[in-house]
């Protein structure tokens, strides 16, 4: 069976994390979670509050990362997931996280990130002439970072798929799919 890495922390958004943990479950790849450490992570729930010129952050839900970032050798596994939330503001500084997202972009495999997931391919130096969408107040630091901001529900560059949040799941995960299904399939 294919394997899938998820890259989070702490902080990861709940559905941008959940989401796609169970469609490529239910697609039929072993999804492992990869984050700094591995210990119980605590995700979180954004939402929109009429007046309020951001998001709000709740608790969300609890769960185990299966490895290490420093112990993922990205080798074995076919494909690659970034969620959002506030975990890529520190996940993106990690050495090994870098290594490993530097791994899926240099060999063209999948790789899917939302929200505010690009900050770690920026930090990475893996947003350079690429087409991404994010979460839009990020469009700055995706250009900063020498990319193409598209405000799209989902935005395939090549092997890479990417959308603004969590409402766009649906068509961030079909075209994803999509894209596992030409280069990863599942036998």
């Amino acid at each position: 069976m294919p394997k899938i890495v998820i890259l989070t922390g702490d902080a990861a958004e709940d559905l941008e994390f959940f989401y796609p943990y169970q469609r490529l479950r239910e697609e039929g790849y072993e999804v492992h979670v990869a984050a700094p450490t591995k210990k119980k992570l605590q995700f979180v729930v954004h939402d929109f509050v009429d007046g309020f010129d951001t998001y709000t952050e709740k608790l969300g839900h609890t769960w185990d990362a299966d490895v290490a970032f420093a112990d993922v050798d990205p080798a074995e596994y076919v494909a690659a997931v970034v969620p959002g939330g506030r975990a890529p503001e520190y996940i993106r500084n990690n050495p090994d996280c870098q290594r490993i997202l530097r791994h899926f972009v240099n060999e063209g495999k999948p790789l899917a990130h939302l929200c505010h997931g690009a900050l770690a391919l920026a930090t990475a130096g893996l947003l350079d002439g690429r087409r991404t969408a994010a979460y839009p107040a990020l469009e700055p630091d995706v250009r900063a970072a020498g990319g193409e901001f598209v405000d799209s529900e989902a935005v395939v560059d090549g092997t890479m798929v990417t959308a603004r949040a969590w409402p766009d799941h649906p068509a961030w995960m079909r075209e994803f799919i999509a894209v596992l299904r030409a280069k990863a399939p599942v036998s």
